[in-house]
């Protein structure tokens, strides 16, 4: 049985705010880069106590946070950029089950914990009328070939956005945000302070819930569904105003298949709405049992 685990940094347990703790130049990333690898390290060994027979961690912060040498010493580790095509990190029918760990809720999202979707500039990322952040990209992308996302630790909000997606998901919430309201219309620097506050577990405590939450996961597969959305599909991409009290920036793209407006097609919204530098072309997907990989972070 084998299992991909997407990682990120914001939904850790112990990170408490973007300008201390998630970027290379910030006094406490290396601390942050610890916490997360060791909560992935709890999930890997939850998935394996469970019957799971390979794990791959997928490094899937920014400039990346997965430490090798703090890693389970049986979990396989995809890591390095540019990392080709996205978003698909590797992901393809060959996979039992996907799971997110250190995952945040999206941009705007009420009571979130550093809430953002691929970067704090992002006011908004739909497909097909529904507000979707990395989770829900994360989702849609595993569920293309038929791999559920059976468990997800992050802050509670971000697991509620995950049930609200697959209902029976299993879920493993490390801290909760307590700022109110959404963020829209803020700009990326104000959204990047706007709701840095939360009450944490302690490391140990969220390394232990996540273990039994990656356990329970894995011996719920067969209940657990993919998250599958039906075409044609339309994406609409918002970029905050660059000042305070300005508009958001908005661009659409549409495809008949939902890899081409996962991978392609999306950098081709965001093109537009950067000026239209070096505009991609959307590609024609590759069958469903060959491997994907991701252009870019998904910072």
């Amino acid at each position: 049985m084998k299992i991909i685990i997407m990682t990120d940094l914001e939904g850790v347990a112990g990170v408490l705010n973007a300008r201390d703790f998630i970027y290379p130049e910030s006094r406490y990333y290396e601390h942050a880069c610890e916490l997360a690898t060791l909560e992935v390290s709890a999930a890997v060994e939850g998935a394996l106590q469970a019957g799971a027979s390979e794990v791959i961690v997928a490094d899937g912060h920014g400039h990346g946070a997965m430490k090798r040498s703090l890693l389970h010493p049986r979990a396989k580790l995809l890591a390095g950029r540019p990392v080709p095509d996205a978003f698909g990190w590797t992901v393809d029918g060959t996979f039992a089950a996907a799971m997110s760990v250190g995952q945040h809720a999206k941009s705007n999202t009420d009571g979130g914990h550093l809430a953002h979707t691929g970067s704090f500039r992002v006011e908004e990322e739909q497909v097909n009328g529904l507000s979707v952040g990395e989770l829900g990209r994360w989702m849609l992308m595993c569920g293309y070939f038929g791999v559920p996302v059976i468990f997800v630790a992050g802050d509670a909000a971000c697991c509620e956005e995950a049930r609200a997606l697959v209902p029976n998901v299993e879920t493993t919430a490390v801290k909760w945000g307590i700022k109110r309201g959404s963020a829209s219309g803020l700009t990326a620097q104000e959204n990047e302070v706007f709701n840095s506050v939360a009450i944490h577990l302690s490391p140990d405590e969220a390394r232990q819930r996540i273990r039994d939450g990656a356990y329970r996961a894995v011996k719920r597969l067969p209940e657990i569904v993919p998250f599958r959305m039906d075409g044609p599909y339309t994406m609409t991409v918002s970029l905050r105003p660059e000042r305070s009290g300005g508009r958001p920036r908005t661009a659409q793209v549409k495809s008949k298949d939902l890899l081409d407006l996962l991978l392609s097609g999306r950098i081709t919204a965001y093109s537009k709405l950067l000026g239209g530098a070096r505009s991609a072309r959307v590609r024609k997907p590759p069958a469903k049992t060959r491997s994907r990989g991701k252009a870019g972070s998904r910072k």
